[in-house]
């Protein structure tokens, strides 16, 4: 199965965050086998901006900490392309967060699983879940 992470669960999944549902350990610890897990180029634009602007503290720098989901836990960067930007067009406007509507749009055109805990997202035509 193909998932596709939220940021925050991202955040949380590097930094051994208790608020990561214990749900997801199987799928998040077994990447190479049947899960497919994707992050989004959108999450580490978002968490570029939040460590610039001092909404977020990482141990280090955004590029290594993108790396590390790659080379460390065998996620897949994805990047943002035109069709997915177009999607956000026929979107309703149950959420304002437009980093969220760009992985929304993402999830949606990748085929993926959005692994988030952000209820909102229910009311998109994306697969979650919670």
């Amino acid at each position: 199965m193909r998932y596709l992470l939220d940021t925050h669960v991202l955040l949380w999944w590097r930094q051994d965050d208790p608020r990561l549902p214990h749900k997801w350990d199987d799928v998040l610890e077994n990447p190479e086998g049947e899960h497919e897990i994707l992050f989004s180029l959108v999450s580490i634009w978002e968490i570029s901006i939040k460590r610039r602007i001092g909404k977020l503290r990482l141990d280090d720098t955004t590029e290594d900490f993108a790396r590390t989901l790659v080379s460390k836990h065998g996620f897949r960067q994805i990047p943002l392309e035109l069709h997915e930007i177009c999607r956000m067009d026929t979107l309703p406007d149950h959420h304002r967060d437009p980093f969220d509507r760009l992985l929304i749009a993402q999830a949606i055109e990748a085929g993926a699983t959005a692994l988030t805990d952000d209820a909102r997202w229910r009311d998109y035509p994306v697969k979650v879940d919670f």
